[in-house]
């Protein structure tokens, strides 16, 4: 799944250019033209503006801003603490509600906490745009990539888990990202959960590529795995981003496989897709690149 040694992937101005290095053979011309590139964070809005200097989400989403993304993937927590409508309109409105129209989310569990009812005000903020078939999940295709996005309050959620088998099996793009709330590995201070397990090895048997969650503020990457935690080149990327500008959280037990953390760097992900292949780097809130990913190839 790595690409090649020496080769890389570069998005500039929304193109993709190769650089084969001292390996690897050049991709097609339509691999060289093709690619896009989106922005990926979950655990985002605490209740503060920008004037509180100490106010992180303004900052993160400066950066996303200046990124210009082809759409914006939240994994949950996008409200702090009860995701209310009230809240998300007094704070993550003035801000992330900049890129609202190609934002495309996930809840968390602080999304589950509003008083009027589980994702009550996450609902009448978002609108169909977390809703477009009436389910808090669904999937979206851009180029040569098929995108799913799950709720991970609801894995025990049978209809959730029959309506995801059948997504991918209807799919027919060569390249699957899937994102969610709650990471199945985390070196963070929840640390792992296991209620993503069975999602990820329906993804893993379907030939995904890429995990994308939130839940412990802090981030990191894992090289590519199956859903027991065994390394295997062939197995799916995860990357955790809990960046968004919510309270940093420690890290506690770093994982088998886990190839970076970072915590107390607010941030955002920054990704580039290709045709065949995926890369991405941290951009702090300061604009600079806080970690840079290798560059894979699709299965």
């Amino acid at each position: 799944m790595p690409a090649a040694a020496g080769a890389a992937l570069a998005v500039v101005g929304g193109a993709v250019f190769w650089s084969p290095g001292s390996a690897g053979a050049a991709p097609t011309e339509r691999q060289v033209r093709a690619g896009f590139t989106a922005v990926a964070v979950g655990d985002i809005a605490e209740q503060c503006t920008a004037d509180d200097s100490s106010c992180e989400h303004p900052k993160t989403a400066a950066q996303v801003e200046k990124i210009n993304p082809s759409f914006v993937m939240t994994m949950g927590d996008n409200q702090y603490d009860d995701a209310r409508l009230q809240d998300f309109e007094d704070y993550y409105d003035t801000t992330w509600g900049a890129f609202k129209d190609k934002t495309r989310p996930v809840p968390g569990n602080h999304e589950t906490y509003d008083p009027e009812g589980p994702l009550a005000g996450y609902k009448a903020y978002f609108g169909d745009i977390a809703y477009p078939d009436g389910k808090s999940y669904y999937s979206y295709d851009q180029d040569n990539w098929h995108f799913v996005a799950l709720d991970s309050n609801s894995f025990d959620d049978s209809a959730q888990i029959d309506w995801l088998k059948a997504d991918l099996a209807a799919n027919t793009k060569k390249c699957v990202a899937a994102y969610w709330h709650h990471p199945l590995y985390s070196s963070g201070e929840h640390g792992n959960d296991p209620v993503g397990r069975p999602v990820w090895k329906i993804l893993d048997e379907a030939g995904a590529e890429l995990v994308l969650n939130g839940h412990d503020h802090h981030y990191e990457r894992f090289a590519p795995q199956d859903a027991d935690g065994n390394a295997d080149p062939d197995g799916m990327v995860e990357i955790l981003a809990g960046t968004g500008g919510a309270n940093p959280y420690k890290i506690e037990e770093v994982q088998p496989n886990s190839e970076k953390q970072l915590t107390g760097t607010f941030g955002v992900v920054k990704l580039n897709f290709a045709d065949a292949g995926f890369s991405w780097e941290l951009i702090g809130s300061d604009g600079q690149a806080a970690d840079t990913s290798p560059s894979y190839d699709c299965r």
